[in-house]
Order: structure tokens, then sequence, then C-alpha cells
């Protein structure tokens, strides 16, 4: 593997929606561009795809029966240090595990019925304090122009990357704040000019009906917490968003961090990771990222098979997460200098080139 040297033309991104970026996407055919696709077969990609109930049941069946029961051990053993393992485990259930479930099922393809893919999202939305209207248009804007400034809304860390706000992410402050900021915002019927972006008119109202619903039961955790003089109420809600999403972050900012923006081929932007089987099941197999990107209406617990399929067109995927983030450092560092330059990892022999026609299209610096 190996990174790319800066480029001898500087640009500056502007990260808003609204911006400068956004219209020179828009303009040169990069907004909404076609993506590189590994050749898959129609028979292998047609049983890939086919959805089931049975895995999301069971897994689901064992998030909440863990959800409940580590919960009721939190309970019982409150006042005593015998609480902290059991408030561990809820919170990284809670705080971390709900961000994958909010994803899978905002694809729809979780689970094969409807209804239960929309009523788990609907909880996992608000476990991980996301408005369910707003971030499934902004998701969906963020495989339809992945990692592209000035179109991308989930972009999590930026170029030249902000290392402390970057490392206050893993302790879940910063996201925690923002994200209550913004349901407080859209309850008081506030819908920015960067959601207008990508929401249609249409939604607007249910954003705002959505974060009320969201809003008044936070308000009820706390009258509950001043009623009981306890702060457990807002261990239970709310607080497992800040205390239980290290696990979020530490598999989430691997997904594109350090590697190129402003391209069409997934295998350039995304990172896939080998990891633990503990964690495969936090994250529902989304350290298979590149994977998920090139073929989104794959359920996750096809992404292995997938893997199998098209590996030998893919980057040699990192062999865990320490290595990830070994490899990931000294990139970040180089950008405070260089906000151009990125790794680019080597493809395996018999892989198509990469497709990289459009990088680095952004507003020229004055």
């Amino acid at each position: 593997m190996n990174a790319t040297e800066p480029l001898n033309i500087s640009f500056r991104r502007d990260y808003s929606l609204i911006g400068e970026s956004s219209k020179r996407a828009v303009e040169t055919g990069l907004a909404s561009a076609e993506w590189y696709h590994t050749d898959v077969p129609r028979a292998a990609m047609k049983e890939l795809m086919q959805r089931k109930d049975g895995p999301a049941i069971r897994d689901t069946l064992i998030w909440i029966a863990l959800i409940l029961g580590s919960a009721a051990g939190g309970i019982w053993f409150w006042g005593t240090w015998w609480c902290v393992p059991f408030f561990f485990v809820y919170g990284v259930l809670y705080g971390s595990s709900s961000d994958s479930r909010w994803h899978e099922c905002s694809h729809g393809t979780a689970f094969k019925t409807g209804w239960m893919n929309d009523v788990v999202y609907e909880i996992a939305s608000f476990m991980v304090m996301r408005n369910s209207t707003a971030w499934k248009w902004s998701h969906a804007r963020h495989h339809t122009d992945t990692i592209i400034v000035g179109r991308d809304a989930e972009i999590a860390v930026m170029r030249p990357p902000d290392l402390l706000k970057a490392a206050l992410l893993f302790t879940g402050a910063l996201d925690f704040r923002y994200g209550f900021t913004t349901l407080l915002r859209q309850a008081f019927g506030k819908v920015s000019a960067e959601e207008k972006n990508y929401i249609p008119e249409s939604e607007w109202p249910k954003v705002i009906t959505v974060a009320r619903w969201h809003i008044l039961i936070y308000a009820i955790a706390v009258g509950a917490a001043l009623y009981m003089r306890s702060w457990l109420p807002l261990v239970l809600i709310g607080g497992p968003r800040i205390y239980g999403s290290w696990h979020m972050y530490i598999t989430g900012l691997l997904q594109h961090i350090g590697l190129a923006d402003n391209v069409v081929d997934h295998r350039l932007n995304s990172r896939t990771v080998l990891i633990n089987p503990v964690s495969r099941w936090i994250y529902w197999n989304m350290n298979y990222h590149v994977e998920h990107h090139m073929f989104p209406m794959v359920p996750y617990h096809a992404l292995p098979r997938l893997h199998e399929l098209i590996k030998y067109d893919l980057p040699q995927p990192n062999s865990s997460m320490c290595q990830a983030y070994k490899e990931v450092w000294p990139v970040l560092l180089r950008q405070l200098r260089y906000e151009d330059f990125y790794l680019k990892r080597e493809l395996p022999p018999m892989a198509r080139p990469y497709r990289a026609e459009f990088h680095n299209i952004s507003a020229p610096a004055e």
C-alpha cells in the first residue's frame, strides 16, 4: 500500500452543502455520478440480495434481551460499584449497536418484512439521537455522493483534520451536543438550509414531528430524574449516547478516514477491516465497508459472502482495527500540512484499475 503525494495545485475544501464545493460538484458531474462496481454474476448477486427475516429477528431478539438484562442488572445494583459492568454492556448496546441497527434498517435490508425494518429503525434512531426522517435522507445522499466534498453530510473527519475534535468523538460528548441541539432546533420548527439541500420539502413537517417526539421523551426522562432525585433515568435514557458510543466511533471512523475524497470508486474512499466476532455482531458486519458501499442492497448477513466473491478486485483489507489506526495516524498528521494527501492502497494483480478521474474537484484557493 502507498500514499499519494500532495498535488502541485492547492484546493480549498468547502464542506458546506450549499457552498462553492457543492456547486462545483454539480457543475462538473461529480454529484450523482456513476460509480465503479466490481462485476458480479447476475445469479450470484440475486442470491446475495435476498432479504430474510430470520437472521435479523434472531439478532434483534438477542439485542433486546441483552439490553433489558443489562439494564435490569444496572438498576438492581444501582448505588454500588456492581452496577458498572452492567451499564458498561448496556451503554455499548444502546449507544453503539443502535448505530448499526439504525444504519441497516435505513436501507430496508435487515428484515424482509417492511414494518420490522421501520420499527427497529425508529427505535435505533432515537437511541443514537438522530432524527429518523432527516437521517434517512442524509444517508441516501451519503451513498449517492460518498465523501464528495460539499455533497456528503456524513463526512466525520474533514481536511485538514481537527485531531482534537476527532479524539473527542470517542467520548460521545460532541455528537451528543450537536445531535441534541439539532433535535431541539427541529422541534421548534426550523429545518436548516443544509438539511433542505437533501430533504424533500414534503418531508419537512415529518422532520419537525419526529424531533418533537424525541424531545418529549427526553423531557420525561429529565422530569423523572428530578422527581426521583436520581441520575438513573438519564443513565438509562440519553446518557448512553455519551458513555456507550465509543465502540461506534472506534469502528465507524475507519470507514473512510484518511482515504480519497472526490472520487467515484469506493475502493479509493472506503475501507474494509477484519474485526473480532463480538465487534462484528455489534457492528452488524459494516466492517465490510467497501463491499457495502459498492452494493448497498446486500443485507448485512450476506456481506462476508460478498467479500469472498469480490475480494480479488479490492485492496487487501486491514487485518485489525489496531493495524488500521496504525496505518491512518501518519496520514492524518501529513494532512495537517497537505490536505490533498491521502492513503491509496495497491490493488491485487487481477483487479481492474482504480477509477479516479474526478479526484480533487473542488473550489481552487485564491
